[in-house]
């Protein structure tokens, strides 16, 4: 009998979705039946062969092994004003206002549990990445929910908004382009939030993951924000570069704010492998070229999961952004988690039901642009197969 009590801060948390159901995939794999996991976006190209070599040159320089600094190397650290300041027009002090990150999800704990009391309120979006609200919880806040909507293009309601006792809320999480819908939002949004945020005192977060991914030009919340405003953005290069396993993220804007998730930050890490950022330093000097190529070939899987959303008589927008495709179940259907095994039980095929990303998507289910042609062709033919 397991004794171990849990700390409250985990206790009703639970496993996290993807954990779970991978080892249901692994259950059924090892009864020798192959199951198509068109679910976690985690990238299955490769980075640029620059970067590899850059840290394959690296990992023999002397002190390549000790331990690193927990704000990164300086010259990361520019590499990443300079990527803001060439894809995004966004000016940034280097050393006051970048901050490397072990992967971007590391900096929404980091940011929680810096910031948020017991008694504190988080803004989290409905539908939306689930670890903005586990985070939160662990740190002890309380969380308000705010809808995002297909008719309004999953953009928030700001009258809404407004109508909501706002008086304990400390943050407001967004996701631009936003995960899991795909809307790509826009610089009046951008506009509209960081009024909303600046009215009512709320620390404003943009989560940018995606910013690079079948999008017609990358934007940054910070383009329309000063330096004093209470604002902050995650960005990674674990979608934008391929480079998910190497876990390497940031965290720009508000020096203030920085210097606090700084503060917890610096009891919990001991900085990042040194060959590792020498090679994210090399991908952030990479030009459009390789953003190009990329969304080349994305652009082409977006279309072959259209073609199985028709198949699954789906409705979905054309023109989303980012790596994931939210596609709407037919009327007839109850709902996507049944839906979802469905497609798992019968096809042996894994796509998430859209109610894991809140209750605004029950009615949906999430597509992953990150498998090779072959594993579309496979699931167009295992769809027409029963028809």
């Amino acid at each position: 009998m397991n004794n171990v009590v849990s700390a409250r801060r985990i206790q009703g948390i639970g496993e996290y979705y993807f954990s779970r159901k991978l080892q249901q995939i692994d259950a059924i794999r090892k009864q020798g039946m192959e199951v198509l996991n068109l679910g976690i976006g985690s990238p299955d190209l490769p980075p640029h062969p620059s970067v590899i070599a850059e840290f394959n040159s690296a990992i023999l320089e002397n002190g390549a092994h000790q331990y690193q600094s927990y704000k990164g190397l300086p010259e990361l650290r520019s590499a990443i004003a300079n990527w803001y300041q060439r894809f995004f027009y966004c000016q940034l002090d280097p050393d006051r206002e970048v901050l490397p990150l072990i992967g971007s999800k590391e900096g929404i704990t980091h940011i929680c549990m810096s910031m948020l009391d017991d008694g504190d309120s988080v803004l989290i979006p409905n539908p939306g990445y689930p670890a903005y609200e586990t985070a939160s919880k662990m740190a002890g806040a309380d969380i308000i929910h705010y809808d995002l909507k297909e008719e309004n293009q999953y953009q928030p309601d700001f009258d809404a908004l407004e109508e909501m006792d706002l008086t304990s809320v400390k943050i407001m999480w967004v996701n631009y382009p936003h995960m899991p819908t795909g809307s790509s939002g826009s610089h009046e949004l951008f506009d509209k939030l960081i009024h909303f945020t600046r009215k009512h005192n709320i620390v404003l977060i943009n989560d940018n993951p995606y910013a690079f991914i079948l999008t017609d030009r990358p934007m940054s919340i910070l383009s329309a924000c000063s330096p004093d405003d209470l604002v902050l953005e995650l960005n990674s290069l674990s979608k934008s570069h391929n480079m998910a396993g190497w876990r390497v993220g940031m965290l720009v804007g508000n020096q203030g704010l920085l210097e606090t998730v700084l503060t917890f930050k610096s009891q919990v890490d001991s900085g990042q492998f040194k060959p590792m950022l020498k090679a994210a330093i090399k991908a952030l000097s990479l030009d459009e070229n390789w953003f190009f190529e990329l969304n080349v070939a994305y652009q082409k899987r977006k279309r072959m999961v259209h073609k199985i959303l028709d198949a699954l008589n789906c409705s979905y927008c054309t023109n989303s952004s980012g790596m994931f495709v939210w596609g709407r179940i037919p009327d007839p259907e109850e709902d996507a988690e049944q839906f979802s095994d469905m497609l798992l039980e019968q096809h042996k095929i894994f796509v998430p039901p859209g109610s894991i990303f809140g209750s605004n998507g029950k009615r949906y289910i999430r597509f992953s642009l990150c498998s090779p042609e072959s594993v579309w062709d496979e699931t167009l033919n295992r769809l027409n197969e029963t028809k």
